[in-house]
């Protein structure tokens, strides 16, 4: 149990480190020996893990996956209306990709992957199943309207969001993504609420904005 527990510590360190590298130098800038360093291992320890460099990458995707799954249960568990649980969701997602390294390494690894050969698809499309049966019980509870496409607005959520946080990395590094996601809530919103629920798009962006408790 000892040895097992040290292992996981050791694999945690090395995604750990090397999230933080891919973060700031991509897939083609990253070494395997500055991981190493980083994560205070030997280059045996890091082999032993991972025996490539697109080993490491790929775990970095999934534990990014695994965060924001995760959260998502968290979000669902709290009973919200779908609406409102999907406009959260959308919320920590963000929130993960100012705190957390892998998180934003994961992501941009997912534009690298033609370096590594690695299909970063499923990501997106859990996201994009999430996001429509959240919209399917809006419907059901009156918040979306009738004849919206679910899976049509999943995917129009998910590409949106990604777009969104990309320019918003590349002009202020992020500092200005949670006001440009609340812009695009602000104006998708009146668009696919139900006529008697317009006036729910000003509370749901202040959901965005500001959490709920």
């Amino acid at each position: 149990m000892v040895q097992q527990e040290r292992a996981r510590t050791t694999r945690a360190a090395i995604i750990g480190a090397a999230a933080r590298i891919f973060e700031e130098q991509g897939y083609g800038g990253t070494a395997l020996a500055t991981v190493a360093t980083q994560a205070g291992v030997t280059k045996g320890a890091l082999y032993f893990h991972f025996p490539a460099k697109e080993d490491l990458a790929v775990a970095v995707i999934d534990e990014q996956h695994a965060i924001a799954s995760a959260d998502g249960v968290r979000v669902q568990a709290l009973g919200r209306p779908a609406l409102e649980t999907l406009v959260l969701i959308c919320r920590g997602f963000a929130l993960q990709l100012l705190e957390h390294s892998v998180m934003r390494a994961g992501i941009r690894l997912t534009f690298e992957a033609s370096a590594f050969g690695h299909d970063v698809r499923q990501p997106y499309l859990d996201w994009s199943a999430r996001c429509a049966e959240l919209a399917r019980t809006a419907q059901d509870e009156g918040d979306l309207r009738r004849d919206l496409d679910p899976e049509a607005f999943a995917r129009l959520v998910v590409g949106s969001y990604t777009g969104v946080q990309m320019v918003s990395s590349i002009l202020t590094g992020r500092q200005d993504m949670l006001v440009r996601l609340a812009d695009l809530w602000r104006m998708l919103l009146p668009g696919v609420l139900a006529a008697d629920r317009q006036e729910h798009a000003t509370h749901l962006v202040d959901v965005f904005l500001h959490g709920t408790t």
